[in-house]
């Protein structure tokens, strides 16, 4: 692993908020709230408009770290943690990118295992940040690189 990408974000890229997608991620989860499928209903919240689930941010396209290039197949997803500043809202644009923060290797009962942390954001295109998020992935050894 290449070391130098550490501490690098990607570009930003935009991503908009779409109703139907909104709609669709809540039926894949199982969670019939009504902030996320319901205009009327949403304005009448304290949000007074849609709102997307909180792990909706993970369907973003956060862009390319220039650099990392690691095969996806064998990768474990670790955990994740997500801090929101405010809610996502039905129908915005948010500017997302992501950062390598920090890599290492540790020894398990199957082997070598490498660990990447990545850092995640969501700002508006006046840079107002609406989430982070920070995502542990695992890599065996052995995996392509």
């Amino acid at each position: 692993m290449d070391n130098s990408i550490v501490g690098v974000w990607s570009q930003p890229v935009a991503n908009v908020v779409e109703r139907g997608a909104v709609r669709k991620f809540a039926d894949a989860i199982g969670d019939p709230n009504l902030l996320y499928r319901d205009e009327e209903y949403a304005r009448g919240t304290r949000f007074g408009r849609m709102i997307a689930p909180p792990t909706f941010c993970r369907t973003f396209d956060f862009g390319t770290i220039e650099g990392l290039d690691i095969a996806q197949e064998g990768l474990i997803h670790g955990e994740q943690s997500f801090h929101f500043e405010r809610p996502i809202y039905v129908g915005e644009e948010l500017w997302c990118s992501e950062c390598l923060t920090d890599t290492y290797t540790r020894s398990g009962g199957s082997g070598k295992m490498t660990f990447l942390i990545f850092e995640q954001k969501g700002e508006t295109k006046d840079g107002e940040l609406v989430f982070t998020s920070r995502a542990n992935v695992i890599r065996k050894e052995g995996a392509d690189a």
